[in-house]
């Protein structure tokens, strides 16, 4: 009497789609060629002409595999595999663009996870009831154009597309210049699709999980996050003839404004988060005094009253030391995002799903910004972390094990499957 069951399951597991984890690493290999640097990692910048060799390639496996694919005019390229209804579709994905000195997962696994998702419904036969889309994303970096998470801004309505396209970038040319020459101005709209759920995949950045032994993190929000350019203008002098109460130094200034927004994070509770990673002193020689420094904040924060009070307060202090040194200082906002919670209904099921198939699990919160926040605008969304050895990331020796890829992916897959019925 059970044998017929028995049988049926069995047939039922067969039939059910699974992670083709040599398919998936062989197509992160190839893409890691594509602005290969020296040390195993990527540079990719935002519509270079390794972005491009890297869009054409990705771009070619999405049609490959069946989808519908579709470039909007800021760049960002979407697949879409059909359902059984003409509905919203389910979204995964995220984006290809490195730092100078990238690594070959972070943003590259979600979009590839996604596409491996879509082949392992191809090889199974599988028809969704909603349409399965996966995308990759402009700019996500903001290593070249400020602000970071560019392309998603611009699809849910955050960034006006004609001030997105006069950005200009270190080198001094446009965004809109650039996805020309590279060919991927696409003609449609932004911001027109739809999008009944957002899930994306990406290595955590962090140690984590790692270090606790956890296989995957279950997203619960991104920090908020705010960048500033600062100038501070003052008088060159010559180094060794110039007595220190004389000085207009503006690197002096610059520095003091570093430090201080470090004792302002280390005071504040709530993980508050400070860095000055870009610093340019002018004529920058051994000795004489600095009449100019260029240089950025970033400030971070879980909690969006921590945040303001550190902006406010390491903007207060930049004023008192240039008025002290008797220099003058401008600042311009490069990026300001508010603190982002992601759809508890999401999150629990990543949960229950990792669980589900044997691997632990933890709730955490994001330090990195990513697409997923800005599509959590638009729609119901998600984020799903495996860890990265040793915590690395934005470096050329970032990794991420294998098996940790694959739990990953699986546990998408799962989340996919569910949310498009």
């Amino acid at each position: 009497m059970s044998a017929a069951p028995d049988k049926a399951c069995a047939a039922a597991q067969e039939a059910a789609p699974r992670i083709d984890l040599a398919r998936l690493l062989a197509r992160i290999e190839a893409l890691a060629q594509v602005g290969a640097i020296e040390g195993g990692g990527v540079c990719r910048l935002a519509l270079s002409d390794e972005d491009r060799a890297g869009r054409d390639l990705v771009a070619g496996w999405m049609r490959e595999l069946g989808l519908d694919v579709t470039i909007d005019a800021i760049g960002n390229v979407v697949g879409v595999r059909a359902g059984r209804e003409a509905l919203a579709p389910v979204m995964t994905g995220s984006h290809i663009d490195t730092v100078r000195t990238g690594g070959r997962y972070d943003g590259n696994l979600g979009v590839l996870a996604g596409l491996e998702v879509i082949a392992a419904l191809n090889d199974a036969g599988i028809v969704t009831r909603r349409p399965v889309a996966m995308a990759f994303f402009t700019n996500e970096e903001g290593a070249r154009f400020a602000p970071d998470m560019m392309g998603s801004l611009v699809c849910q309505g955050g960034l006006p597309l004609d001030e997105a396209l006069r950005t200009k970038g270190i080198d001094g040319t446009t965004v809109g210049e650039n996805l020309a020459r590279i060919g991927y101005a696409g003609d449609a709209p932004v911001g027109a699709r739809e999008v009944h759920a957002f899930v994306e995949l990406h290595v955590e950045q962090g140690p984590l999980l790692e270090h606790e032994g956890v296989t995957i993190g279950a997203v619960t929000g991104v920090q908020g996050i705010h960048w500033t350019e600062f100038v501070v203008e003052g008088t060159s002098n010559h180094a060794g003839t110039t007595p220190m109460a004389l000085r207009h130094d503006a690197g002096i200034v610059a520095m003091q404004i570093a430090c201080h927004a470090r004792e302002v994070a280390r005071e504040l509770s709530g993980g508050q988060l400070a860095t000055v990673g870009h610093m340019k002193l002018t004529p920058d020689l051994v000795n004489v005094i600095p009449n100019r420094a260029e240089f950025t904040l970033d400030l971070r924060n879980t909690d969006a009253g921590v945040l303001a009070e550190a902006v406010q307060r390491v903007f207060a202090f930049a004023q008192a030391a240039a008025q002290a040194e008797g220099v003058r200082i401008t600042h311009r906002s490069l990026a300001d995002f508010a603190p982002v919670a992601f759809d508890e209904r999401i999150v629990s099921r990543v949960e229950a799903i990792a669980r589900q198939r044997g691997h632990s699990v933890r709730r955490m919160p994001s330090g990195a910004g990513h697409d997923a926040q800005m599509l959590a605008r638009m729609c119901p969304a998600g984020m799903i972390f495996v860890p990265s050895v040793a915590g690395l990331s934005h470096n050329v020796a970032e990794y991420t094990h294998g098996h940790d890829i694959e739990a990953g992916a699986g546990v998408l897959l799962d989340l996919l499957m569910e949310l498009a019925g």
